[in-house]
């Protein structure tokens, strides 16, 4: 039981360091942050990507989860310009590599895990003594319904998330008491460039034609390009920006968020059917 009370500082004196901003999820609640009156400090990985937060009035920087100075770099910068005080964290820049598990380079798992894990808890433990000083603060990460409910073709960035999970779930029970609330989104289908930058990952990584599931990559390549249509029940990041508000604002806040209704269904399934059919069923969904 949290018994330290974790009410958040009043609209207009607070902060946020959210990661992964070039575009989708990041940018929109960046922008959305700003308007409500947070002090964002949004992260990219690319120079040129910085030009249209900055318009509109959001500071940047230059981060990326693979480099363990670009982290600390960013850390001192954004404590320099709010003396030492940072209010929330919002950990959400991440890729997915598709790629059967046996097709799968142990390289591309490590920087998968690199990036969706690894660095996640770098730039968090270097948070926590901060908001452990203030006596509150939130930890938001943007996990995956993939994250609960796994799905073919996309091993890697299966475990990089159930990892997240617990990992997440575990500093929450951690903090319990400190005044930092610590929560998770699991969003299903939302509208982002994620699937084109999986498309890039996978044909870094992945020797389609030598595989023995050349024929399921080319279905799945097909998808990603958009030939099969769009995938059903996807939301714009709008839906993420909702549940981020709650998680940030609650007296209370939840340590799951599922976002789209694909997510939802999913996540039911796995509690009320039985484990083998669950993953037979969701099987022939990949």
């Amino acid at each position: 039981m949290e018994t330290r009370a974790q009410t958040a500082p009043p609209a207009g004196s607070r902060s946020i360091l959210i990661t992964g901003c070039s575009t989708g999820i990041g940018a929109h609640c960046a922008r959305a942050l700003k308007a409500d009156g947070w002090r964002v400090f949004a992260t990219v990985r690319r120079e040129e990507d910085r030009a249209g937060l900055e318009a509109d009035g959001i500071e940047t920087h230059i981060m990326d989860y693979t480099q363990a100075d670009t982290i600390a770099a960013l850390v001192a910068a954004v404590l320099a310009k709010t003396g030492g005080r940072l209010d929330a964290l919002f950990n959400n820049g991440a890729y997915g590599q598709a790629g059967a598990v046996e097709d799968l380079p142990t390289e591309a798992l490590r920087l998968q895990l690199e990036t969706n894990v690894i660095g996640w808890h770098d730039l968090t433990r270097r948070i926590i003594p901060v908001m452990r000083r203030q006596g509150q603060g939130r930890i938001v990460q943007c996990s995956s319904i993939l994250g609960i409910v796994p799905y073919k073709w996309r091993g890697a960035y299966n475990a990089s998330k159930f990892a997240l999970e617990g990992l997440t779930l575990t500093m929450r029970m951690e903090l319990a008491g400190s005044g930092i609330g610590v929560s998770l989104i699991e969003p299903g289908p939302i509208e982002s460039r994620f699937m084109a930058n999986a498309l890039t990952h996978i044909e870094r990584h992945i020797d389609i034609k030598g595989s023995v599931h050349a024929a399921e990559y080319d279905r799945q390549l097909r998808r990603l390009k958009g030939v099969s249509g769009p995938a059903k029940g996807k939301l714009g990041p709008d839906a993420v920006y909702a549940v981020l508000s709650h998680a940030l604002n609650a007296r209370r806040p939840k340590p799951h968020y599922i976002v789209t209704t694909p997510a939802r269904q999913g996540a039911l399934l796995k509690k009320l059917l039985p484990a083998d059919l669950f993953y037979r069923f969701i099987g022939r969904l990949g």
